[in-house]
């Protein structure tokens, strides 16, 4: 009885899931006593970070792409 009446509440209704958490750490490397950002956009600055996806790095907001040469 519990179940149908956890149905009946629920219906209609989308079941709320986690984000994935940013992981910013992994866009920062230290090196000796510096911290350094991995890639910046070189349009929009230092503020804002390239995806690494498909042998290429790709700006969200400028929509600036560089290609990883293969080797």
């Amino acid at each position: 009885m519990a179940e149908e009446k956890m149905k009946k509440e629920n219906k209609g209704k989308k079941n709320k899931k986690n984000k994935p958490s940013s992981q910013k750490w992994k866009k920062y490397k230290i090196d000796g006593d510096k911290i350094v950002r991995e890639a910046c956009c070189t349009r929009c600055g230092p503020g804002v970070f390239l995806s690494k996806s498909q042998g290429r790095l790709y700006c969200g907001k400028c929509h600036y792409t560089e290609f990883i040469a293969k080797k």
